[in-house]
């Protein structure tokens, strides 16, 4: 249940999915996320990190650990499904 309610927060889904493949430091990663408040991002950061999904690199920047990658790894069939879904709405609209 615990991960159910952090990945039910707002953008924390979205901040683990613009992390994959890539660290990044806080500006351009705010930018990704359509320029959200920087103190909501700065909250689901710090929230992401206590999860141990997210570490910081002061060279770098945020990039995901082993677990966080873990995670977008199982975000791969829910992105394949909204795709087959918004293609499906978007016939019948």
């Amino acid at each position: 249940m615990a991960a159910l309610d952090l990945f039910g927060r707002r953008w924390t889904l979205r901040i683990l999915w613009e992390l994959r493949g890539e660290a990044l430091g806080f500006r351009p990663l705010q930018h990704r996320c359509d320029a959200m408040s920087s103190s909501v991002l700065r909250r689901r950061l710090l929230e992401l990190q206590e999860a141990r999904l997210v570490e910081r690199d002061e060279a770098d920047g945020y990039r995901l650990t082993g677990l966080g990658e873990d995670a977008c790894a199982q975000l791969e069939g829910l992105n394949r499904w909204s795709e087959r879904w918004a293609a499906e709405v978007g016939r019948s609209a």
